[in-house]
């Protein structure tokens, strides 16, 4: 979903060029991410963070583990980011990049990053748009080129068909999952749900009623 520019994102990312890595600054550390992190430890990256709050709350939960949240708009990374500070400052394992999820490549090394988050992605439902589905063929090579082997991808969805699709998706690509990887109603499953950190559009589909679907899938 598009957000309508906000007039203080722009100067607000260039005050916190420390917390928001952009397009070009991240091209230049492909390969050196451990650099701008106090620990050399695991990375994780979440495409498409939206408000943040997944993202934060991991890495407040798990500082073992370096975290990456990176958005495709401007306004949407500098949302996430200011939300951020706002509540804990610069964690010294989070940081944020303003760049495009089908490019991963061009930020990181093969195994460089070790698994890859997709929440509540857009479904793009009409057909001609597949090619913008994040787990589209294209996005998932991508992927490969900087996960490790048996690198993973965690993907959550309110929407069916996008679960559907993407389950085919993994599938043809030859990616592989067990039954324990993944759930149809992830919130009624007390053993799946465990450990689950939620998503602001996780929490609005709760409330509604709506099931959770959830699956991890490695190559």
């Amino acid at each position: 979903m598009h957000l309508r520019s906000k007039p203080w994102a722009k100067p607000w990312l260039e005050a916190h060029t420390d917390l928001v890595i952009d397009q070009e600054q991240a091209q230049k550390l492909r390969g050196h991410w451990q650099e701008i992190f106090d620990q050399d430890q695991p990375i994780h990256v979440e495409i498409g963070s939206g408000k943040g709050q997944f993202i934060m709350e991991m890495a407040k939960k798990n500082p073992q583990i370096n975290y990456i949240g990176m958005e495709i708009q401007e306004t949407a990374v500098a949302i996430a980011a200011r939300k951020s500070f706002e509540a804990v400052g610069v964690l010294p394992n989070l940081r944020y990049l303003y760049g495009n999820g089908s490019g991963v490549e061009t930020y990181f090394e093969k195994g460089e990053i070790q698994k890859i988050y997709l929440n509540f992605s857009d479904p793009w439902p009409k057909s001609r748009h597949e090619s913008r589905r994040l787990t589209y063929k294209t996005f998932l090579s991508s992927y490969r080129a900087v996960l490790p082997e048996g690198g993973e991808v965690e993907f959550k969805t309110d929407n069916r068909h996008l679960f559907e699709y993407s389950l085919v998706s993994f599938m043809d690509f030859g990616m592989r999952w067990t039954p324990e990887d993944y759930s149809l109603d992830l919130h009624a499953d007390a053993d799946k749900v465990a450990g689950n950190v939620e998503t602001e559009y996780e929490q609005k589909f709760m409330a509604l009623g709506q099931p959770i679907y959830k699956v991890k899938a490695h190559f």
